[in-house]
């Protein structure tokens, strides 16, 4: 009996982490199309309603679900405090926040080219450089689409097949 519910915790147990692992395959895209949809909002309230940095990260931070509103309630705060440059608290923000993403170190590295350029020209080049976020983002969109194609059904196959082969070595 204490054999079978061992065989069953472990089988459990492995299935868990092999589905978890699988999420992050899955969470990726909808990160990278939600952080999209965050910059066309943010592009929306630059050129039409001449919104300030920090007004507009307010906004998106109620817009958007958790981790992607972190980064911009961290970025909201840090405008607000006026204690540090747009660039400096985007950067800030980026890297307190990273670790709670799916997302990987090539989306760290265009938010990081697009948090040089924010707040440091006027409206229509301040476009120029957000659509070309959105345009880097949606490449990285579509490779994290086929990874997830590719990867995200072994992953969960993986994790209960290698809980079937701990229980049957330990049988």
């Amino acid at each position: 009996m204490i054999k079978f519910l061992g065989a069953a915790l472990i089988l459990a147990v492995s299935t868990f982490f092999g589905f978890s692992y699988a999420k992050k395959y899955s969470e990726r895209p909808r990160q990278l199309r939600l952080l999209k949809a965050a910059l066309q909002s943010l592009e929306a309230e630059i050129m039409y309603g001449h919104t300030p940095l920090s007004e507009a990260a307010a906004r998106l931070e109620k817009q958007m679900p958790k981790p992607l509103n972190w980064l911009f309630h961290s970025f909201h705060e840090r405008l607000e405090r006026g204690e540090q440059t747009v660039r400096e608290a985007w950067m800030d923000s980026l890297q307190e926040n990273w670790k709670l993403t799916a997302l990987k170190q090539t989306e760290y590295e265009i938010l990081q080219q697009f948090g040089e350029t924010l707040g440091q020209h006027d409206r229509e080049s301040q476009q120029k450089h957000i659509r070309l976020c959105i345009t880097h983002l949606e490449r990285e969109e579509g490779e994290a689409k086929e990874m997830q194609i590719q990867y995200e059904k072994m992953m969960k196959s993986l994790g209960v097949l290698a809980g079937l082969l701990i229980v049957i070595l330990l049988l």
